[in-house]
């Protein structure tokens, strides 16, 4: 029986950004003596169909590209396909190139073949020499006359080693929109389809999906498919978690693939991600890569780890990321060829296998942030690995306009964080841990950023009343911390209303450069700013006018923690654009949470050892299904 891994596709949208992320023409020009790819409604005119294009005479056209080159290195390594078939159909006279490209980027010719009429073109290919990076692609070069492409697959004939369908579950909280534009596309792909149990929609918000004019289309055409499930907000974690129950209700699911609520997805993509568990030599995790939404052909998250010492995530090649693809294509960037392994993929797109959670357990009552990580690094120590498949991913809106560290999230960013080092970490009183949210406490006070400090405190005093307080506080966390903000006024966003505020001293404006190359102190100039900074704000009290007025402004951009203590008072962009907070130094509150920082740091050092034993303890319990079914049960 032969398995089609992977399609050749164009995008869904006729959108001249999307194209480099499917095909590349290969057409250039240069701007300030760089080579940049210019897109054109020219080129997108050439898109015939969801699988076919036209290559005009004279041109080359690369498929070399984010979705329509193979993986070959992920394939080899995580499965135990050797055989790989890929197969061409043209009309017209063309000439057709194979390539491969090593670990390191270097490009390599495979085979030629000239064609002419209507022909399909056969190769047979070895994953044998990819075990560190490596892609397969093809090139169509169009002779005197235009040719069509007419479609491709990449196939084998290697059975796979599972063969369940996947359930697909979507936590939504108040984006109806989104989950009827997802909803519509999965309807209209019946090659998806046919690896689908069911899809589960978990609306958790009060503007509800099967409320909208578009949903009785979309029941209508998924049927018994889809399924709407209502419950209070419990968080991203509350809303997978429910769809992890259902799933492993229905035995003709093998897997359950989590879906944010906010994205764009590539149908193609999901059923990659199927096909690619269903092959995976051990039941694997298989997570998707994610480009911005609101600037499609940028990638944002490749593959992610938790480093061990401070026990942090990041992206691999965090200094590369993110990676416009509109700059430089799949072919021009050398990282993306080498393979990158993963801790853990986010829940924006993750393919879970059923027997990973009936191992493992459930997620963490955790509502936001973490869930995604401590779950996978709670899998991969059972042995179930988590994957990021590169041309498996989707469209998100991004964190470029957010900064959800000041904003209630600042809350489970600290608790989530440090009870997955309790459950996970290997070093003692989990290394650097400690020491770097101490820091975050002291940049944030140093910035008048009090909101967030309280948040990170109360986060702190929950974890040292133990493990039961995160399903006790699963629905009113949340809430709870929302509520706090009325406290702090800096957290109040003053809107435009056509007389902009002022500052007294007017606009800071530094020189744009790159992370690497602020002009943060270091060494030894750091401890005696932050000592000197400290001592300031503890013993003199802000000026008046400075009060009264903001005494400078900044750019959101601009506005580093070692910029603002300099001032009493400042007036900030918010993250988004959307308007100006304003930053005041309040003596009192300063001294009342440095203190409260300290002992609080204090104490979970001093109980680490004791903290972590318990939480260990308690994991099985808090990520069972039984206690989630009760949760469900008593939210209902």
């Amino acid at each position: 029986m032969t398995y089609v891994l992977q399609n050749v596709v164009f995008p869904l949208d006729r959108d001249p950004d999307l194209l480099p992320l499917y095909v590349d023409p290969e057409t250039w020009s240069t701007i300030a003596d760089e080579p940049v790819r210019v897109s054109s409604r020219a080129q997108i005119g050439n898109i015939l169909d969801r699988r076919r294009a036209r290559i005009v005479a004279g041109r080359r056209v690369s498929f070399g590209t984010y979705f329509n080159a193979f993986p070959a290195s992920y394939w080899q390594h995580w499965t135990a396909v050797r055989d790989v078939r890929l197969r061409i159909r043209t009309t017209g006279p063309a000439t057709i190139l194979v390539y491969r490209s090593t670990g390191t980027g270097a490009r390599q010719r495979i085979d030629t073949r000239e064609v002419d009429g209507a022909a399909e073109s056969v190769f047979d290919l070895v994953l044998d020499q990819y075990s560190d990076g490596g892609w397969i692609w093809f090139d169509i070069v169009a002779d005197e006359k235009n040719a069509v492409f007419e479609g491709a697959e990449w196939t084998t004939e290697q059975e796979p080693a599972r063969t369940g369908k996947a359930s697909i579950g979507i936590t939504t909280y108040n984006k109806p929109d989104y989950c009827i534009w997802t909803l519509l596309n999965l309807a209209e792909a019946d090659d998806v389809l046919e690896l689908v149990d069911r899809i589960y929609v978990v609306d958790q918000g009060d503007q509800r999906v099967d409320q909208q004019p578009e949903y009785a289309q979309v029941a209508a055409a998924l049927g018994e498919t889809l399924e709407i499930l209502t419950q209070p907000n419990l968080g991203g974690s509350g809303g997978f978690a429910r769809a992890m129950a259902e799933t492993l209700r229905r035995p003709e699911s093998g897997f359950v693939e989590l879906l944010d609520d906010d994205v764009r997805i590539e149908p193609e993509s999901v059923r990659r991600s199927i096909v690619f568990g269903r092959f995976a030599s051990v039941p694997t995790i298989v997570g998707a890569h994610m480009f911005d939404l609101l600037n499609r052909p940028k990638l944002h998250a490749w593959a992610e780890v938790v480093d061990e010492a401070p026990f942090m995530w990041r992206t691999l090649n965090q200094h590369q990321m993110p990676h416009d693809f509109s700059v430089s294509n799949l072919r021009q960037t050398a990282m993306l060829h080498s393979r990158l392994d993963a801790d853990y993929n986010g829940w924006w797109m993750c393919l879970i296998p059923v027997e990973a959670i009936r191992e493992v357990g459930m997620p963490l009552p955790a509502f936001i942030k973490w869930d995604d990580a401590e779950f996978c690094l709670r899998a991969g120590r059972a042995g179930f690995p988590t994957v990021s498949v590169p041309g498996v991913a989707l469209w998100h809106v991004s964190w470029v306009g957010k900064d959800d560290s000041i904003d209630w999230q600042a809350y489970f960013h600290a608790r989530n964080r440090i009870v997955a080092g309790l459950l996970h970490s290997q070093a003692p009183h989990g290394g650097t841990l400690i020491r770097h949210s101490r820091r975050m406490d002291l940049k944030h006070l140093m910035m008048m950023q009090y909101y967030p400090v309280a948040l990170r405190h109360r986060a702190l005093r929950d974890i040292l009343t133990g493990p039961a307080h995160m399903r006790g506080n699963l629905a009113t966390a949340m809430p709870a911390a929302r509520a706090l903000a009325a406290d702090f006024p800096e957290t109040t966003v003053y809107k435009d209303t056509g007389v902009p505020l002022r500052s007294r001293l007017g606009r800071q404006v530094f020189k744009q450069v790159r992370p690497e190359k602020l002009d943060s102190p270091k060494g030894i100039a750091l401890r005696w700013f932050t000592f000197s900074t400290l001592i300031a704000h503890w013993f003199h009290a802000p000026r008046p006018e400075n009060v009264d007025r903001p005494e400078v402004e900044f750019g959101k951009g601009d506005a580093h923690w070692w910029r603002l203590p300099h001032y009493d008072s400042a007036l900030v962009s918010a993250a988004d654009g959307s308007g100006t907070n304003i930053y005041t130094r309040d003596r009192a509150k300063y001294r009342r949470m440095l203190i409260e920082s300290v002992r609080l740091h204090r104490a979970l050092k001093r109980r680490w050892p004791a903290l972590s034993a318990e939480y260990r303890r308690a994991l099985p319990e808090l990520t069972s299904l039984e206690a989630w079914d009760r949760t469900f049960g008593g939210s209902a």
